[in-house]
């Protein structure tokens, strides 16, 4: 059985400033249960690691119903470039039983990555970039942070 997983809950040092976030207890939990398969949205599409970080911000993407992926600080805008590689990626995970996502990521998170107005002001929360398309697109497979 194949289980996605956010590539650094398995120790993989893609986040954004180079580090991981290494879940033993997951790790230990699946282990000859599932077979894991890490995906980082953010570092499978290209981007460097370290990177800026990003952050959702409210305005709804063209072709995509959901706020934009931006970087904080120079507003660089990578959602078309995730959202491409998003939709392909996800056509080759119709036989992931699962996906544990990493918790609050504004690319992974299954719900409750906060989302912000253009000004940087909060104004919400919701699922994360990666996540909102991979819900979207296999509705019926059950996914946790």
């Amino acid at each position: 059985m194949m289980i996605g997983i956010s590539a650094c809950l398995l120790g993989n040092p893609v986040r954004y400033d180079g580090g991981h976030k290494k879940d033993l207890f997951i790790i230990g939990e699946m282990d000859g249960i599932a077979r894991l398969v890490p995906i980082c949205p953010e570092a499978d599409c290209g981007l460097s690691v370290p990177r800026e970080p990003m952050r959702l911000e409210g305005n709804a993407a063209p072709g995509f119903a959901g706020p934009r992926l931006v970087t904080i600080d120079t507003g660089a805008d990578h959602t078309g470039r995730i959202l491409a590689w998003a939709k392909d990626r996800i056509g080759g995970l119709e036989d992931i039983r699962g996906f544990i996502f990493k918790a609050r990521s504004p690319s992974c998170a299954p719900g409750g990555a906060d989302i912000y107005d253009n000004d940087g002001s909060l104004i919400s929360s919701g699922p994360g970039f990666f996540a909102r398309v991979f819900m979207q697109s296999l509705p019926d497979v059950p996914v946790i942070d």
